[in-house]
């Protein structure tokens, strides 16, 4: 077996090799100058010194290996909060995506809410309609709820017209339609023969005056259901004084010729 070579040798065993190696020297070189006890001497000064080295040798060696696993373990932990930083980092950051979202529905609740909230507020807000020549601002339950007695009446189906048209003049005291209403509420009760029923109708129109333009209409539906009570003296008036009031209209045409035959 060949012996190791000395670059294969460990630190320490280096250390060993220069130590015997100087203290070998050294005593070779003593030996010729001094005498047995000085040589003795300086050789057990010189191990001693060889000694103390390689213990300062040691001693440091220990120390760096001790710095070094000292090292090692605060790289260790370094590493290990650098580990918990980043998990941290993870955190925050999907923390901070989660409220990014949750800010943006947010928003887009708030958003779908006022849109709704407007919705709902026009639905209570007054429209300009126009009926029968007239204009005027109404809320849309009035809108509703005459379209709806219209639809009946315009059904054929006058009892539930005149229920339809009663129940809106009750709601809506002070609409627009109150003239409107109250001329088809007319036409309702007149198609079941309520005449007098009928008349009170017109005569409430007619009793608003203005000029609207179901008013002549209004006063020859009063004529007719006098005629069919066989009022013939009150229709007679009745149509004198259509034809006095409103000469240009439609209806003081047939007002003429019903005078005409009742004469």
């Amino acid at each position: 077996m060949s012996a190791p070579s000395f670059s294969s040798m460990g630190r320490s065993a280096r250390l060993t090799v220069v130590s015997l190696a100087l203290m070998s020297f050294f005593c070779s070189s003593y030996a010729g100058l001094f005498d047995d006890d000085e040589a003795r001497k300086a050789i057990l000064d010189l191990r001693q010194k060889v000694q103390d080295t390689q213990s300062r040798l040691e001693d440091e060696t220990r120390r760096a290996i001790d710095d070094s696993a000292q090292l090692r373990r605060s790289l260790i932990e370094m590493q290990n909060q650098l580990e918990v930083v980043r998990t941290d980092v993870a955190k925050l950051r999907g923390q901070n995506e989660q409220m990014a979202r949750d800010l943006s529905e947010v928003q887009r609740q708030q958003k779908d809410t006022a849109q709704s909230l407007d919705e709902r507020l026009r639905k209570f807000e007054p429209v300009r309609v126009s009926v029968d020549g007239r204009e005027f601002l109404a809320d849309p339950s009035e809108m509703r709820d005459y379209d709806v007695a219209m639809t009946v009446f315009r059904k054929g189906e006058f009892g539930p017209a005149q229920l339809a048209f009663v129940e809106f003049l009750n709601r809506f005291p002070k609409t627009g339609y109150r003239q409107s209403a109250l001329f088809w509420l007319g036409n309702a009760q007149y198609a079941t023969r309520d005449y007098k029923d009928a008349v009170a109708s017109f005569r409430a129109l007619v009793g608003l005056g203005g000029d609207h333009m179901r008013m002549s209409e209004a006063v020859l539906a009063i004529a007719n259901c006098q005629l069919e009570l066989k009022d013939t003296k009150g229709a007679r008036k009745t149509l004198e004084e259509l034809l006095a009031n409103y000469p240009a209209s439609e209806a003081a045409q047939v007002a003429k010729d019903r005078l005409t035959r009742l004469r």
